[in-house]
């Protein structure tokens, strides 16, 4: 029990407090996850509880995989040896499989996507003859799963206007599709798991009386079903203990409800409640900035956090003349930290409030010559090819996969038109069958009963298709998880489908589709269902590599995360706080929640930034800050004031590129830029064609003189339209 002794005293009483609930506040960088792991080893160690009585549940598969690591490095595996610990979702799809006699449902169900959601409610909005424009798919989604995160099923769903009817009828039709195709949402986990506790008897006291201690991890992002399911897990001994900060609950746009926490407190009046304040990751004046932000949120539970790490470096503050100027000032400082060796490429990051905002942060780093890695699931699993390979997987594992086999029925090409595939939809209904059921019969040819529905030009390669799909379905049974990728790959021809252009783009496609294949070879002594579950749950932050480079992510996806120099972009009113707030004072909470978590992740260095003009429907358009920076004291911040104006604290701050040496960096660094030549006429007109060295050929669409330099735009064929400085974009008339 060696471990206790690292702990501090707040620490130590939520490792080893006594059984009952257990509520920890954990500011952050306060050590959440060694309490989590330290309470876990301490049961077993010292308190006799096998490891088969605990189940823990966080939301990130590196999360459970951390925590895994953790509590095994401090007793052995041996010891450990049976605890269930992953993520809700995970560890619902376990229980739902050995549960499954009491669902709707085949044993091998598969998980749907977000994608493969909103094709099947897509194809329900078209059926039910709704205009797409008023009733869009993905509103229609979002609406449905709001429902399912407070345990609302179709028929239930509350009716008050037209709207409500609409997605009544689609939710209720939306259901029947996922389980005609064998198939649950990412909602319908937790859903369908907490309705088992609840209307099983036999069930619930099964898995609540197994399980003496159930822990939550980050229990301020649970939703509503998530918490009625530990409470379900917990209802025989009571031994629930939830770790986690209502001040960092930001995922409401998902289900995430931080009154969880309050729940807790009033379902278990007289659970322990302990207050995690030291900080182990942030110097006092990030921790002080972030303080002044938070304590004017409402509702909370206050608490003081400090940290032994000193004052550090004061927040510096940078108003930028447009867009462009804010992401060349944040691609310049990160350059001068690591010449300067402050830190490591991949200590940096830049964060911002939406995806779309990375763009012209990436078009900096690429005009610099400079690596940086873009965190989100899309960069590898959202990629076409990836998702088309996967389908492909999933359809011969499940043939009544709907979602799978509407994404990949005509790829590579095979003479599938819509109308073929609206009268495979209208049989397969007509004969209460799946459309994959269908087509697995039509591989008989003329024997088919449903032959005679089709065209003779439809039925061959609906019947050529439903041959391939039984010969995976039946290999699928047999080969490895890579066999059967080869086996898909070599009967329809998708490398020559992919390669068929022969450009580099394509190449990088076949790469992507290599690389899946890779993933697929490390599952040769595990099961397709393994395969395609993992792949189902992989979240943003999974996908971050070791690459020693900046990390660009959105606010939401940094959660979690430290790094020790934080560039925070956007900060003015309308993207931070966003301006669908405005109006809504709790998504205005939740946004300066956000702001909150966004300033916590640094450990060193902090810089806040926005722009005075920021480009908007291709016109500029002048800003307001954040009403946020506000709640900044003034003595924390150094750098460009709120009106414009330089200060001294910003000119002496500056590291000039000049203190050190490209080669004295392990980062490929671009040589320092010269200083801009004073522009007194115009060498670029629009209409002319240049050549840029990374770009290639273009044609300049805009010119004038601004700031001591010529300002060109230029539409090039390779990336779109670009802004560029003539001065540093080295570009050559043709």
């Amino acid at each position: 029990m060696d471990f206790l002794d690292k702990l501090n005293p707040q620490q130590r009483k939520a490792v080893t407090a006594a059984d009952g609930p257990v509520l920890v506040v954990a500011g952050p960088g306060s050590g959440k996850t060694r309490v989590l792991t330290q309470r876990i080893a301490y049961l077993i160690a010292s308190e006799g509880v096998r490891p088969w009585q605990i189940i823990a549940v966080t939301f990130t598969n590196k999360a459970a995989k951390e925590m895994d690591q953790r509590v095994k490095a401090m007793l052995n595996e041996q010891a450990t040896e049976g605890i269930m610990l992953g993520t809700f979702h995970s560890i619902c799809a376990r229980i739902l499989r050995r549960e499954v006699e009491h669902l709707p449902l085949e044993s091998n169900f598969v998980i749907f996507d977000s994608d493969d959601q909103e094709r099947i409610v897509k194809s329900v909005v078209k059926e039910l003859n709704l205009n797409e424009k008023l009733y869009r798919p993905a509103s229609i989604h979002a609406a449905i799963s709001r429902a399912k995160n407070e345990l609302i099923g179709p028929d239930d769903y509350p009716v008050s206007t037209y709207r409500d009817e609409v997605v009544k009828r689609v939710y209720v039709e939306y259901q029947k599709r996922l389980i005609a195709s064998n198939a649950v949402d990412f909602d319908d986990l937790l859903v369908y798991t907490a309705r088992l506790l609840e209307e099983v008897p036999s069930v619930r006291d099964k898995y609540a009386q197994r399980f003496r201690h159930v822990l939550v991890d980050e229990f301020q992002d649970t939703n509503l079903a998530q918490y009625a399911l530990v409470k379900h897990l917990a209802s025989f001994h009571k031994n629930i203990f939830c770790v986690g900060d209502p001040d960092q609950s930001v995922y409401a746009w998902r289900g995430a409800d931080w009154r969880n926490v309050h729940r807790f407190e009033q379902d278990f009046p007289n659970a322990q409640v302990v207050l995690l304040e030291q900080n182990y990751r942030s110097h006092q004046n990030i921790l002080d900035a972030a303080m002044s932000v938070i304590d004017r949120a409402g509702n909370r539970r206050k608490k003081k956090l400090f940290s032994d790490r000193g004052a550090g470096d004061k927040i510096f503050f940078f108003e930028a003349r447009d867009d462009y100027g804010e992401a060349a000032f944040v691609v310049d400082t990160i350059a001068q930290l690591v010449l300067s060796k402050q830190f490591e490429p991949g200590d940096c990051a830049v964060m911002y409030r939406t995806n779309a905002m990375s763009r012209l942060i990436e078009e900096a780093f690429l005009q610099a010559r400079l690596p940086y890695r873009l965190v989100g699931a899309q960069r590898f699993y959202g990629r076409r090819e990836v998702k088309d390979m996967i389908a492909f997987m999933r359809l011969a594992h499940n043939p009544a996969d709907e979602a799978a086999l509407g994404r990949i029925i005509n790829v590579p090409p095979r003479g599938i038109g819509e109308k073929t595939l609206t009268t495979l939809h209208l049989v397969a209904r007509q004969n209460g069958i799946s459309p994959g059921a269908v087509l697995l019969d039509l591989a008989r040819g003329g024997d088919s009963p449903y032959y005679k529905a089709f065209t003779g030009r439809a039925a061959l390669p609906l019947a050529d298709f439903g041959g391939m799909l039984a010969s995976w379905h039946n290999a699928a049974r047999t080969l490895t998880t890579a066999e059967l990728f080869d086996h898909i790959i070599r009967d329809t021809n998708f490398k020559a489908h992919i390669l068929e252009d022969e450009t580099e783009e394509s190449a990088e496609r076949w790469e992507n589709v290599e690389e899946l294949k890779r993933l697929a070879l490390e599952y040769s002594t595990r099961s397709l269902d393994e395969f395609l579950e993992n792949i189902a749950l992989v979240a943003d932050q999974d996908t971050i590599t070791d690459t020693n480079a900046p990390t660009l992510l959105t606010l939401h996806a940094a959660k979690g995360l430290e790094f020790g120099a934080v560039f925070i972009v956007g900060l003015d009113d309308g993207i931070i706080p966003h301006s669908r707030s405005f109006d809504e004072p709790e998504q205005m909470e939740e946004e300066r929640r956000l702001f909150y978590v966004g300033i916590t992740r640094a450990k060193d260095k902090l810089y806040l930034l926005r722009a005075i003009q920021r480009g908007g429907r291709g016109l500029s358009e002048e800003t307001y800050p954040s009403r946020f920076l506000e709640d900044l004291p003034a003595e924390l911040l150094v750098g460009k004031t709120r009106t414009g104006r330089p200060t001294t604290s910003f000119s002496s701050s500056r590291t000039s590129y000049g203190n050190s040496s490209p080669s004295d960096s392990k980062w490929t660094l671009p040589s320092p830029p010269k200083a801009a030549p004073v522009a007194s006429s115009q060498q670029f007109r629009a209409g002319t064609r240049i050549k840029h060295p990374l770009w290639g050929e273009g044609m300049v669409l805009d010119s004038r003189l601004q700031d001591n330099d010529e300002i060109v735009d230029v539409v090039f064929e390779s990336v779109g339209i670009k802004r560029l400085a003539a001065s540093l974009a080295n570009l050559t008339i043709l």
